[in-house]
């Protein structure tokens, strides 16, 4: 059996587990009460920093869910995620409408990618 790696773990979770040549993220916010745009670039930040940490990057992403906490605000997190993700290596995804951990986040993404 491959090793288990756990990333920036805490009492409840670890923000990125390794196993078996995939990273499995933890979900990620941004900036609590920033708009959705603050928090989408938040987010992907957080995804590219959690990615190198551990070898790779966003070429590499397999799968992505994006939760917003209203669908009204889909076209504002695309237009971020557009303008990151890159062309030729989109990974499959999926978005709803969910209510979130708090009122003042709008937008978690959850990310699972090769190493």
């Amino acid at each position: 059996m491959s090793d288990i790696t756990r990333i920036e773990t805490g009492p409840r979770m670890s923000q990125a587990v390794v196993h078996g040549g995939v990273v499995y993220l933890a979900g990620q916010v941004g900036t609590a009460g920033a708009s959705i745009t603050k928090q989408t670039q938040d987010i992907l930040a957080n995804v590219d920093r959690l990615l190198a940490e551990v070898g790779s990057d966003k070429t590499k992403i397999l799968q992505t869910t994006i939760w917003l906490s209203s669908m009204d605000d889909f076209a504002e997190m695309n237009a971020v995620w557009d303008a990151w993700v890159p062309q030729g290596h989109t990974p499959a995804r999926a978005a709803g409408e969910s209510k979130l951990a708090t009122p003042d986040y709008n937008v978690e993404i959850l990310c699972i990618a090769a190493v």
